[in-house]
């Protein structure tokens, strides 16, 4: 256990209903009971996973009439160690919401022995007293970051447990896998067979697998936990400002007839059948003499080059053009949709047979903005090449965090290593190298093995409070 106790405020600062301070701490208890009178006659040392009303008070200061002075009404639960979010004893203040209360108890709370607790301290000793493990511990932020019912559903179970049960099952194998070699190595007299060396093969080949397998859901589980940072493209006047309207079902940019309106990107984030999306409207590429329109464009160019996914825009009633091909070579490496948009009006033939041509390996969907046509189909295009038409694990087994996947490709470099080991006939004392370091690389994940440095980086991105 941690010896200091520390407090937050838990909730944002401003109006709202509520405001909640919270105390973690051997003594959380003691400082409750100098701040808190209870409305009735109790004993909150006594007490265990109750809430109770009664005020904040500050017995240094007294009011007009003698008596000390109430800061505020409020309800106090009492949740004693070890059955906590932290495994100490936490008190939480439910005071009203607003810009002062709720920081004028942190004050006062301050004042009776607390610190102020750092980003991500709550969570992090909730890791530390072995609540948590590392990937549960991480996933708090995506579940507090989740913008689509999927992305949290993905989070919850990560936070139950999904990823780490996975993670353990591959570091208890490698573990399995190390005391045997070890066993061999302390006992050199007991040569070991080789049907025991293809033994290891073997294991460390399905454990190889299943590393694969994980890595191998990384880029979809980024995707729910970031959001696809998508880019419409396509030159002045094919619709992109009306596609991204329809798509966020409200008028976020201004449609006009007249080409250039669009001079800055615009950003929000849609939930497309439960994919985050970060769609991003951008100015119309073009050359112009307009300056303010010229930084549009060289905007539209960076972020085309950031971005995870291009919807480009054609006009199925104007001509393919040099400025089409212009931004069709600019996306050509990317992954993208072709958008025919405007089939509304009079179709123009030549322009779908050359649509069809251009970017051949890209999908084809045609729309009208307008009418709001074709527009679940092109939703349905976007779900399919994120997920590739595999719904998420509802026990959230799956990767969205950078940071395992890149210590997934090292642990797989590792066992890379072990297969070539055994392949060449070196011995064990070599091969007990990367089976090792497999097993630690794989550790940092759930925190099993894992630095003081990379424990601190990692909670600071959280937040005050949590």
């Amino acid at each position: 256990m941690i010896d200091d106790t520390i407090a937050a405020i838990s909730t944002p600062l401003g109006e709202g209903g509520i405001g909640i301070v919270r105390i973690s701490g051997p003594d959380a208890v003691r400082i409750a009971t100098e701040i808190f009178k209870p409305a009735k006659d109790r004993d909150i040392k006594k007490e265990n996973f109750k809430i109770i009303y009664g005020y904040i008070y500050n017995k240094d200061t007294n009011s007009a009439d003698g008596k000390h002075e109430i800061i505020d009404e409020v309800l106090l639960s009492v949740m004693r160690a070890p059955n906590t979010y932290t495994r100490e004893d936490v008190i939480e203040i439910n005071c009203h919401g607003g810009s002062l209360p709720a920081r004028v108890i942190l004050e006062l709370v301050l004042t009776k022995g607390a610190r102020l607790a750092e980003p991500g301290e709550f969570t992090k000793r909730a890791f530390l007293n072995g609540r948590l493990d590392m990937a549960q511990a991480e996933a708090i932020i995506d579940v507090i970051r989740a913008t689509t019912g999927d992305a949290l559903k993905m989070a919850v179970g990560q936070l139950r447990g999904g990823l780490s049960r996975r993670i353990d099952s591959i570091q208890n194998k490698l573990l399995d896998i190390t005391a045997f070699i070890e066993a061999n190595i302390d006992f050199p007299e007991d040569e070991i067979e080789e049907y025991n060396l293809q033994k290891i093969r073997s294991s460390v080949l399905l454990i190889r697998d299943e590393v694969k397998k994980l890595i191998d859901t990384a880029d979809t589980g980024r995707v729910y936990r970031d959001g696809l940072k998508t880019v419409i493209a396509g030159k002045p006047n094919v619709g992109k400002s009306s596609l991204l309207n329809v798509l966020l079902k409200e008028k976020r940019a201004i449609v006009t007839e007249i080409p250039g309106t669009t001079r800055d990107i615009i950003e929000e984030v849609l939930n497309i059948g439960g994919v985050p999306v970060r769609i991003i409207d951008t100015a119309g590429i073009r050359d112009t003499e307009d300056i303010i329109e010229k930084i549009g464009v060289e905007r539209t160019k960076s972020a085309i080059e950031e971005a995870e996914m291009i919807l480009i825009v054609f006009d199925s009633n104007a001509e393919y053009d040099h400025e089409d091909e212009r931004i069709a070579k600019m996306v050509e490496k990317k992954r993208g949709i072709k958008v025919l948009n405007k089939i509304d009006l009079q179709d123009n033939i030549n322009v779908h047979k050359e649509i069809r041509e251009v970017l051949p390996d890209w999908p084809l969907i045609e729309i009208s903005a307008i009418e709001e046509k074709g527009i679940e189909d092109l939703e349905k295009k976007i779900i399919e090449m994120v997920t590739g038409g595999k719904s998420i694990p509802k026990d959230g087994s799956m990767v969205s965090n950078i940071r395992h996947k890149n210590q997934l490709k090292k642990a797989l470099r590792h066992l890379e290593d072990v297969l070539i080991a055994i392949d060449m006939g070196m011995p064990l004392d070599i091969i007990a190298i990367d089976i090792r370091g497999a097993w630690e690389t794989v550790g940092e994940i759930n925190g099993k093995v894992i630095t003081e440095n990379i424990i601190d980086k990692i909670f600071t991105e959280f937040c005050i409070g949590k």
